[in-house]
């Protein structure tokens, strides 16, 4: 049978510890045939040893990877049977998708979500969130920063137990994700900004773990208006 994957140019940095710009190459070459249809809703993607041989990458960089596509809502791995395509992102979002328009949707979904985090979020989930937090450290390049706070937050919706919701936020990530060019990154991620973001995350963290519902809310309506401050501004 005819396998697309094994057509990828491979990666450079074949078989080498997984990087941050490694990582996202391998995401964007899956994404990109899942996108033109390559890999079908439904289709089985190659065992890993099969797929990390086909992109030049070693295992671990493309568990990386899979995580990360897992968190995006495009693949679904399925114990004893493999990992499957669940569906295409949609194309041009980020276009028709303005700051205002994710402001508003941050503002609807973040809260309920930390709410539902309280409730149900296991321990493990905390230890993911908190390797997340490590990962937002000052020798981050923008791109991996914003990357681990896209997956801090993922990793928070994931816990809602509610695949409604979870489907919707993953859309607002997806907008955020298409609009933040490295330009804008650079921009909007100065030092003094990252430090404010990772803060807001660690002490939503400590909210969760005390399940404080009242404090984990009241630091995510803050991080919401710094945000929209900065939109204010126009940096």
């Amino acid at each position: 049978m005819h396998d697309p994957v094994s057509n990828l140019p491979a990666a450079a940095g074949s078989h080498v510890p997984a990087t941050g710009p490694t990582v996202r190459r391998v995401v964007e070459q899956l994404v990109a045939h899942i996108r033109q249809g390559d890999l079908a809703p439904g289709s089985r993607l190659p065992a890993e040893r099969l797929l990390a041989r086909d992109l030049g990458v070693a295992r671990n960089t493309l568990r990386e990877a899979l995580d990360q596509l897992e968190r995006q809502g495009l693949i679904d791995r399925r114990l004893g049977a493999g990992t499957f395509v669940t569906g295409a992102p949609e194309p041009g979002l980020a276009r028709r998708t303005g700051p205002l328009h994710l402001h508003v949707m941050r503002g609807i979904l973040e809260p309920e979500i930390a709410r539902l985090a309280i409730m149900h979020m296991p321990q493990a989930g905390l230890d993911q969130l908190a390797a997340q937090l490590d990962l937002m450290s000052d020798r981050a390049s923008p791109a991996d920063f914003a990357q681990a706070e896209q997956d801090f937050l993922s990793i928070l919706a994931e816990s809602s137990a509610n695949p409604l919701l979870l489907a919707c936020y993953r859309l607002v990530l997806q907008a955020r994700r298409e609009a933040a060019s490295g330009v804008m990154l650079d921009r909007h991620l100065t030092s003094e900004r990252r430090d404010r973001i990772r803060a807001g995350h660690g002490a939503l963290l400590q909210a969760i773990e005390l399940r404080d519902m009242a404090e984990a809310q009241a630091v995510v309506q803050q991080m919401l208006l710094d945000e929209q401050a900065l939109f204010t501004q126009g940096d």
